[in-house]
């Protein structure tokens, strides 16, 4: 799949910079937009004229989580195919369970190891 557009949706200013440059040495073509929020995500995705491809997606963030920004989009004509890949520190079972049922295509963990990152997503962006 040929990755144009990524909406990056995380609260947290270090996980943004270290996706962001990863992902400029895995897709250096790739536009990446970044919502701290899923209010801020819904309005990204209103505002644009051309969706994202992929949406990589935080769970625990302030005013709506990952969960309740999933569940928004997977009802919504127009986003509901967008691939969404749930980027978190969650371990939990219940998520890993749970949210391929509310749509989402795949979950990755958070790691400090930057090399292991961009690992992930090259396996993501060559399936």
């Amino acid at each position: 799949m040929k990755i144009n557009r990524i909406l990056l949706i995380d609260d947290d200013d270090d996980d943004q910079l270290i996706f962001r440059d990863a992902l400029r040495e895995t897709a250096h073509s790739c536009e990446c937009r970044v919502a701290s929020n899923g209010l801020e995500g819904l309005a990204i995705l209103n505002a644009e004229k051309k969706l994202p491809d992929m949406i990589f997606l935080d769970l625990n963030m302030p005013l709506m989580n990952g969960v309740e920004f999933l569940k928004r989009i997977k009802q919504h004509a127009a986003y509901k195919l967008i691939p969404v890949i749930i980027f978190t520190t969650s371990n939990s079972p219940d998520d890993r369970e749970n949210l391929p049922k509310l749509g989402a295509n795949r979950i990755i963990t958070k790691s400090a190891d930057f090399r292991q990152l961009k690992e992930k997503l090259l396996e993501i962006f060559n399936e």
